[in-house]
């Protein structure tokens, strides 16, 4: 655990993502320091922003203490919160990193405050026309047997690359991600790089704007996408089959699909004792996956912020969020959002 954050902090000191501001005064990574104000960690995704602003918004105005937000990889972002330069992780991918994470919670690293949610999938996707075809929009099944990531060298002429098209394109995850890791190893793996380039969305808007683009025109797109989140919510996807887990094959090359996904929330070690009732707010902090959908189609539909898609849960979801604190604090953060 050690050496993988040993490499973690020349990669982020190097590209000084996360960690500007959070030396003391000789130049060495504080380990504590006084809460003034309460750092969230943003790994870049819309769910874990709204959720960033959710818990926000009910710390400042429920509990009275400054917050901000500090961009990073996931990695990057885990090797802050256990040495202290950032307080709070919303959406940990736990099953992308299973022994980086379980590791750190064993030495006392970092603390698993709560389940933010649990029923997630991830993996390649394609448009559910591809394979059944859509009646309404007039669109014949193109390719009916088409189920695993294994038949995809069948198929790769649907999907050719427009800049290379002697092969396929498969939309990677971003760059930063854990997922883009995963699927550069899996695409060696199964031998995909013979009939497919790997493309990398340099974010998660180029990724889904290339998703809507083939979509609306009816043509096949094959790529990364995860639930929940708005795409999955708004368009009729299918994920692609894949080995089924195992521990064993997932850490030799990610030969599976992906773990089944705990969403967690963690902390700094000394955050408990430094804001203990934070702490408390956020061990009581849980939702699910049609909540998260649901905020971030609102997000999408109605071309909100983040900030502005917590102030929508805030309101609609007040019997779920009230449940996470004491009623004065409730009621604070409810004089505030009329």
């Amino acid at each position: 655990m050690k050496r993988f954050f040993c490499l973690i902090l020349a990669v982020t000191l190097t590209s000084s993502l996360i960690l500007v501001g959070c030396s003391n005064g000789s130049g060495s990574i504080a380990n504590t320091r006084v809460i003034g104000t309460i750092k969230f960690a943003d790994p870049g995704w819309d769910s874990i922003r709204v959720h960033n602003e959710i818990a926000r918004i009910i710390i400042e105005e429920g509990y009275g203490y400054k917050t901000e937000v500090r961009p990073g990889s996931e990695t990057a972002s885990l090797f802050a919160i256990s040495t202290g330069s950032m307080d709070v992780f919303m959406e940990i991918w736990t099953g992308s990193y299973p022994d980086q994470y379980g590791s750190a919670i064993e030495n006392s690293e970092i603390i698993e405050a709560s389940v933010n949610l649990d029923d997630t999938q991830q993996g390649l996707y394609v448009p559910t026309y591809v394979i059944e075809g859509d009646l309404e929009r007039g669109i014949e099944p193109i390719a009916p047997d088409l189920e695993s990531i294994h038949d995809l060298p069948e198929y790769w002429e649907l999907f050719k690359d427009p800049d290379n098209p002697s092969k396929g394109r498969i939309y990677g995850a971003i760059p930063g991600w854990n997922a883009h890791k995963v699927f550069q190893e899996k695409m060696e793996n199964y031998g995909l790089f013979k009939t497919f380039n790997y493309y990398e969305p340099d974010s998660q808007t180029a990724l889904n704007r290339s998703l809507i683009k083939l979509y609306e025109s009816g043509k096949p797109w094959v790529g990364y996408q995860w639930e929940p989140s708005w795409i999955v919510g708004l368009y009729d996807m299918t994920k692609l089959k894949d080995e089924p887990y195992n521990h064993k094959d997932w850490l030799d090359g990610y030969r599976t699909e992906f773990p089944s996904q705990r969403l967690t929330i963690a902390v700094h070690k000394k955050l408990p004792e430094q804001v203990p009732k934070v702490y408390e707010f956020l061990s009581n902090y849980s939702t699910n996956s049609e909540i998260t959908t649901n905020f971030l189609a609102y997000m999408e539909k109605n071309d909100a912020t983040p900030h502005e898609a917590a102030e929508w849960f805030l309101k609609e979801y007040e019997e779920v969020w009230t449940t996470w604190v004491p009623s004065d604090i409730s009621e604070k953060v409810k004089a505030k959002l009329k």
